[in-house]
């Protein structure tokens, strides 16, 4: 859809002191935040301030940011449903890839303290990151993943990494249909930090494969990760430290999941197609990269 039949022409003013000053006037309010870059923090403020505002920013904007920040994800997201919707919406999108979610201790998974939610300056979505996380009854299904995001825990533990993700096309995924033809039951107690919605424990269905640990640098069974009915993805794990010993290292590439080319040393290679960074930038070799995303 052309960003044209999105913007909606405004009603003339029935009131002769307009208070608006243009503030509601969709293409005005797109050329301001186009001119900043499309600041999340300021999109957040302005739909804030009135209902109005917020419509404008829920039907128009949000998305407008989500596809200044990751033009390739965001047109495979929308290739996905003969509408472009996005399930959840636009602004639940926005939130998943500019927020780190926290964490909390579950029942597969414990921290000495929840870590909050914070906005997160850069990052970065990767499909075939997404690729180490599905087993492969569900290969065929196509996952962006972040990398994670690092929190400091204390002197005696490693690294909290905290990461999320979305499917494509979540509703007709064999990820899906494995939840649902198996009477994988969804958590009781928790939802979906972006949409709130009702989410299944990957753990807790058998569904984290090795090369899920392998890719964020973790051990295996020292991570657990949640997939919403909506096909959001967010989890935490624990990152071994960079001094850790060579015996580590051997136990993490001598998994015997055989998803990864054993001539990359258990690691795969981001081709072309596969980075997706928050700002769309190209480098020379053709990949996304990552700069600055919003200021905290």
């Amino acid at each position: 859809m052309s960003l044209n039949r999105r913007l909606r022409p405004n009603p003339p003013s029935q009131r002769s002191d307009s208070d608006d000053l243009g503030i509601l006037n969709e293409r005005i309010l797109f050329l301001v935040f186009r001119s900043m870059k499309w600041d999340i923090q300021a999109l957040c403020s302005t739909a804030s301030v009135n209902h109005k505002l917020r419509a404008i920013v829920k039907r128009l904007l949000w998305r407008e940011l989500c596809a200044h920040s990751a033009p390739r994800m965001i047109a495979s997201l929308e290739n996905a449903s003969p509408s472009g919707r996005i399930s959840g919406g636009w602004h639940t999108l926005a939130k998943l890839m500019f927020f780190c979610c926290g964490c909390e201790p579950t029942r597969n998974f414990k921290v000495s303290r929840p870590t909050p939610g914070h906005f997160v300056k850069s990052s970065r979505f990767s499909k075939t990151s997404g690729q180490s996380f599905l087993t492969k009854r569900c290969r065929g299904d196509l996952l962006y993943v972040s990398d994670p995001c690092e929190h400091q825990m204390g002197e005696k533990e490693d690294d909290l990494g905290i990461y999320r993700g979305v499917f494509k096309g979540f509703d007709k995924s064999k990820t899906r249909a494995y939840l649902i033809g198996r009477r994988v039951k969804l958590e009781e107690r928790l939802r979906c930090p972006y949409c709130g919605a009702p989410e299944w424990s990957m753990t807790t269905a058998g569904l984290v494969p090795k090369s899920a640990a392998r890719r964020l640098g973790s051990r295996h069974g020292a991570l657990e990760y949640f997939v919403c009915v909506n096909g959001h993805m967010h989890g935490s794990c624990w990152l071994v430290p960079l001094s850790s010993d060579d015996n580590e290292d051997d136990e993490m590439d001598g998994s015997d999941d055989s998803d990864f080319d054993d001539n990359d040393g258990g690691v795969r290679r981001i081709g072309y197609d596969d980075r997706t960074a928050t700002n769309g930038s190209m480098c020379s070799m053709g990949e996304e990269v990552v700069v600055d995303g919003p200021a905290k």
